[in-house]
């Protein structure tokens, strides 16, 4: 909700503070800077403090950030609070994948991030029925300093529900058995320390890093482009976006599930671990490339449900390529190699955020950028199978 809150005001601030696309490019840039920046050492601060006091240390701060852009009125200021929210962000990803390691075995961690995952999309389908209701009612600052506030009431929720398995009097033997069944020797449950020249020297760092590199911008485009999308091509106003994104984000809902319990499922088949995340995601590439069709179509429900479509393959191939980091690195380190990987895609979300800007300043039209969302993911798909072709633990 947090994110997708400037995205859906846009074309009401765009107008009140005479914002250009590359103004808001710059806004959307400066949380991408923060949040890639704050990725390459938030892993290791949450590896070393734990991921229930890590994770609810960060929800804290972007909690504060979210509720600071209330108090913006330029494009610095907004940029200024964005990139505070993007600091805070950063710990989400590697302290949920962290998580999930610690409570579940391979064969259904692709599963239960997917479920996790489609928290981001529940919260993208909430936000469109709220924010307006919001803005016409108490103006647009009420917004953000309400949905900011939510955090805090998450927070005290995970500080008295999370512990770890072996902690927590609510497991039985049996579930803590069922917890470590597959459990392999490099996951082990003493703290390990790996230099990171040691963890950058694995290819298998590399082809987590490279498939967000190239995917995780598509995801920027869809939350922060999304609402301008339908204004400029479907002319719907904010109280008309509502279903449309909600949809959209319902189909990103079904498909973080969805892909996430194709690989789970395909490995409880007895497909090898290779195969059924390999098979997931070549799935999930290829249901992205209709999009190319939305930018040109002028059948606004058949753009929605094609954005709807990708959204979806996009939020089940994520749920699988954070599953790669527990399959392959230790459970201590997880935290660092999803930092790490989530930071490469943060980069290439501030590189598509500018080149967006400028595309839709000089042509007016998103042909080129979906153009390039259909084929990051293939592409995406051929780094990682050359420098990890078997999915093989990490040597470190």
């Amino acid at each position: 909700m947090d994110r997708q809150v400037i995205a859906l005001l846009k074309p009401t601030l765009q107008v009140q503070f005479n914002w250009t696309d590359v103004g808001y490019s710059n806004i959307v840039l400066a949380f991408q800077f923060a949040y890639g920046a704050g990725l390459l050492f938030v892993g290791k601060l949450i590896d070393r403090l734990g991921t229930r006091r890590g994770f609810s240390l960060a929800v804290f701060l972007w909690s504060i950030a979210a509720m600071a852009h209330a108090a913006a009125g330029s494009i610095f200021q907004f940029a200024i609070a964005r990139f505070s929210l993007g600091l805070g962000e950063s710990g989400s990803f590697p302290a949920s994948v962290k998580a999930v390691s610690e409570w579940y075995p391979k064969r259904e961690r692709a599963l239960a991030t997917g479920i996790f995952n489609s928290g981001t999309n529940i919260g993208a389908m909430v936000t469109p029925l709220v924010v307006p209701w919001l803005t016409y009612r108490f103006g647009w600052r009420m917004a953000f300093i309400a949905t900011g506030a939510l955090g805090f009431i998450w927070v005290l929720c995970w500080l008295s529900l999370y512990r770890l398995p072996e902690e927590d009097s609510r497991v039985s033997a049996p579930e803590l058995a069922h917890i470590r069944s597959d459990r392999q020797n490099h996951e082990t449950d003493h703290e390990t320390t790996v230099p990171w020249q040691t963890l950058l020297a694995q290819p298998q760092t590399w082809a987590i890093a490279l498939g967000k590199f190239f995917t995780d911008p598509i995801w920027w485009v869809y939350l922060f482009w999304m609402p301008d999308f339908l204004s400029r091509n479907l002319r719907l106003n904010l109280a008309g976006m509502r279903l449309p994104l909600f949809v959209i984000y319902t189909g990103a809902s079904i498909g973080s599930i969805s892909g996430g319990w194709l690989s789970s499922s395909l490995l409880k088949r007895g497909w090898t671990l290779n195969a059924s995340r390999k098979t997931a995601l070549l799935a999930c590439a290829l249901a992205v490339t209709p999009i190319v069709i939305a930018a040109r179509t002028t059948d606004a429900w058949l753009a929605i449900l094609l954005i709807a479509l990708a959204a979806g393959a996009h939020q089940g191939w994520s749920a699988n390529l954070y599953t790669l980091a527990s399959d392959m690195f230790p459970r201590s380190i997880v935290g660092f190699v999803v930092g790490f990987a989530s930071a490469a895609g943060a980069i290439g979300g501030m590189l598509v955020a500018k080149a967006v800007g400028y595309i839709l300043q000089g042509t007016g039209s998103y042909v080129a950028v979906f153009l390039l969302a259909g084929s990051a993911y293939l592409v995406a798909l051929g780094f990682i199978q050359g420098l990890s072709p078997r999915l093989k633990p990490a040597q470190v």
